[in-house]
């Protein structure tokens, strides 16, 4: 309103001043005045209805506000009325509630009372019950020492001795079929896996020894071997380190050396003198250094096929040449490189059963026998997994392999589940019939102990031990050895064999008891 007078003013000033130039211009001042009075009261009149106008619409938009206020208000009061009275219901719904659970609460208790009440009347009637059990059983037991003669504890001392041949029998029978059934529930996977492994495994069988025979076309070339005053041999035997034997065999002469990568040189060394026809000392020394070579070389290529046969990549040089001197050592009269190889094919395939990595227990399994090659006198001191395991270490083998190497025979702890695959499929190798010599003494004083051990036992009457020692077939007396007791014998004999023998594998022990009835017909 105050913008609005003072614009009104401000007309009204220009206004005058404008009729007072014009008056004094042409002067015609009291009709110009006239004029402008006019005009300054057209204004003020416009200005007034401008005015009066503006301020109803100031004043209707104010209401307006104030009524949509007003209304916003009454719904926040409306609101918060509702929420007040449904606090009020849910109050008085609880109070209710708690009120019949107090109700409830108190008839239990009520109950409550009532049963122990009713509990106590029953255990004093037990208890005069009990009492007069206890005196009842005492007369009877006294009636009873009257009748027999005996004691009460001289009657449970015969009684318990009467029953006591027949329990441990039983109780040898439960803990016998017990047993079974627990293998055969806790191995029916593993024997599955590893029955299935071997089955996939076709190998060869091969003995080696420390002599091998050359064979010679005919015996002239024998004085040429030998040469004046034995220079030629001597000669031969310093370069190779191998005794040459020869003697009145025909057509042959024997290298005996516990080496055989010295023993396969000394042989090809000879095969070439042979061949050459030009054999003297000299001569002989070119030969055994051009062979040491070859076979070197041989070694090298024998390695890179067995990784390539196999599937293994990225192994040590080192660890290929030891892998290649494999083919020229032998343990217990297997070829140590066929043993590797045969036992790096158990491993994948059994790691495979078992959803394991099969090119890492391949890797493991090949290499677990290196530590039998030696390169320096000084390693042989060292047991051979732990050396195995140093060398797959010092060549940047992974932790999982070192630890089957050295694992494989107990001298370290199994850390990775590979350790067990590779000496069990070691063990399976190994074990296999006709896979390693044993020596003769040994074995028939094994085969000789276990019919002992079954001899020892009363009622034995023969004793066989068939399969290479890996089963005993006992013969009992039917007079002396009950069915029952029969099963008894197997279990104790089994256990007496497993606490006192050292053998591979397992040893099944069958106790046979016959009863025969012969009539003669006339």
């Amino acid at each position: 309103m105050d913008s609005i007078m003072m614009i009104i003013a401000a007309i009204i000033g220009l206004a005058i001043g404008f009729a007072i130039a014009k008056f004094l211009e042409k002067g015609k001042a009291s009709k110009t005045l006239a004029n402008a009075k006019k005009e300054s009261e057209a204004i003020l009149k416009n200005a007034k209805i401008e005015g009066e106008n503006i301020k109803k619409d100031k004043i209707f938009q104010a209401k307006e506000k104030f009524l949509e206020l007003k209304a916003e208000h009454e719904k926040v009061i409306i609101g918060k009325d509702k929420k007040i009275n449904e606090a009020e219901k849910r109050t008085r719904d609880k109070e209710s509630q708690v009120s019949n659970e107090l109700a409830k609460n108190k008839k239990l208790n009520d109950q409550l009372e009532n049963k122990i009440k009713e509990v106590e009347h029953r255990a004093e009637f037990y208890d005069k019950k009990q009492a007069e059990l206890e005196k009842l059983h005492k007369s009877q037991v006294q009636q009873l020492e009257v009748i027999s003669g005996l004691s009460a504890d001289d009657a449970k001392s015969q009684l318990l001795e009467s029953l006591k041949e027949t329990a441990k029998t039983d109780a040898m029978a439960y803990i016998q079929s017990t047993l079974e059934e627990a293998k055969l529930t806790a191995q029916q996977e593993a024997r599955k896996i590893v029955v299935n492994t071997i089955q996939r495994i076709g190998t060869e069988e091969a003995v080696e020894n420390c002599v091998s025979v050359f064979n010679l076309e005919s015996d002239d070339v024998k004085g040429r071997i030998i040469g004046r005053e034995g220079r030629n041999i001597r000669a031969l035997e310093a370069a190779t380190g191998v005794e040459i034997v020869v003697d009145d065999t025909p057509e042959a002469i024997i290298l005996s050396c516990f080496d055989s990568v010295r023993r396969e040189v000394a042989r090809l060394s000879l095969h070439k003198l042979v061949t050459d026809g030009r054999i003297h000392p000299a001569r002989i020394e070119e030969i055994v250094k051009k062979t040491e070579k070859q076979i070197e070389n041989e070694i090298v290529e024998i390695g890179k096929r067995t990784v390539i046969d196999l599937g293994i990549h990225g192994l040590h040089p080192e660890l290929v040449r030891a892998v290649g001197r494999m083919k020229y050592r032998s343990s217990y009269g297997q070829n140590l490189l066929q043993h590797s190889r045969e036992v790096a094919k158990l491993c994948g395939v059994m790691a495979s059963e078992l959803g394991l990595n099969p090119k890492l227990a391949k890797r493991a399994g090949l290499l677990h026998d290196i530590g039998k090659v030696p390169n320096t006198e000084a390693e042989v001191e060292t047991p051979h997994a732990i050396l195995g395991m140093q060398w797959a270490e010092k060549y940047g083998e992974k932790p999982d392999v070192c630890n089957a190497i050295g694992a494989h025979h107990d001298e370290i702890e199994m850390k990775t589940l590979i350790s067990p695959i590779v000496q069990v499929c070691d063990a399976i190798s190994g074990a296999r019939p006709g896979a390693r010599r044993q020596v003769l003494d040994s074995y028939i004083q094994r085969l000789k102990d276990l019919e002992d051990i079954a001899f020892a036992f009363n009622g034995v009457q023969k004793a066989y031990a068939i399969q290479a020692g890996r089963e005993l077939r006992v013969i009992v007396e039917s007079e002396k050895v009950s069915d029952d007791k029969a099963a008894q014998l197997s279990f104790e004999i089994s256990q007496k064999i497993q606490t006192d023998m050292t053998y591979p594998g397992q040893v099944k022990v069958t106790v046979i008891r016959e009863t025969r009835a012969v009539n003669v017909a006339k």
